[in-house]
């Protein structure tokens, strides 16, 4: 008999498996249907939609593994990072879906919530005033104008599965939406530095590397306080904390 398997679960929201298919809960219907809506538009593999009702959304496993997680060890080879990345941009050259998507907030709106995250991460305590400082100052040139594109919005190297050094589908698609291209390269690429010119190879477009790092910076500094409160270790090695002090 298959087993009921908690694959993430906290107060917004929740994951399980069964065999061979994924319900995931949300409180939030608007990132079901977000969901739901990116994965029809997408011109990448995808898991199958097996039916969707208020707040549970029920897809199929995808094959294969993914290249690692955020703090723990990378596998795959040069091409498969490669290979992550031309899919990464066959969907950023896809049509732009109707939607914003987490990758699509405006400079200003961005601006203003990172300025709010780092005086609340210096006045609670929870990381040092000059690590917090120097990544603002990096984190500034990912305030610039972009060309939309059709992002993925959180591309975690969890969220990739490949089979070899092909990439069998994407996942968690919730916030998905037009958005900064380069907001998916960094998201991609966070914590796993030593990969990023195998993934820009395989995206074979020109790509700002400081707006990485500024990418890897700000997403950082907004997300840290919000881990710690979700029950995820934020400092631990590898994680949110070491990015950030290693633009020190």
């Amino acid at each position: 008999m298959d087993e009921v398997e908690v694959v993430v679960a906290h107060s917004e929201r929740a994951t399980l498996r069964v065999g061979d298919v994924f319900l995931k809960v949300d409180a939030d219907q608007a990132r079901i249907d977000a969901e739901v809506e990116a994965i029809s538009l997408a011109p990448v593999p995808t898991p199958q939609v097996l039916w969707h009702k208020p707040h549970v959304l029920a897809i199929t496993a995808l094959p294969g593994t993914t290249l690692g997680r955020l703090g723990g060890p990378s596998t795959g080879s040069p091409t498969a990072w490669a290979a992550a990345g031309a899919v990464i941009r066959t969907l950023h050259d896809a049509p732009l879906p109707p939607r914003s998507g987490r990758a699509g907030r405006s400079t200003a709106v961005l601006a203003a919530e990172l300025d709010a995250e780092c005086e609340a991460l210096v006045t609670n305590g929870v990381l040092p005033a000059d690590l917090v400082t120097r990544n603002r100052q990096v984190a500034e040139a990912a305030l610039r104008p972009w060309t939309p594109a059709f992002t993925h919005g959180d591309l975690q190297i969890a969220h990739v599965f490949l089979d070899g050094d092909t990439v069998t589908g994407i996942i968690d698609w919730s916030e998905a939406g037009q958005g900064d291209p380069l907001y998916d390269l960094a998201t991609f690429t966070l914590g796993h530095e030593e990969h990023l010119d195998d993934v820009i190879a395989g995206y074979d477009a020109d790509v700002d590397l400081d707006v990485i790092h500024a990418w890897w910076s700000l997403r950082s500094l907004l997300t840290v306080r919000w881990l710690v409160g979700h029950g995820f270790d934020a400092f631990a090695p590898g994680c949110e904390v070491d990015v950030l002090k290693a633009r020190m």
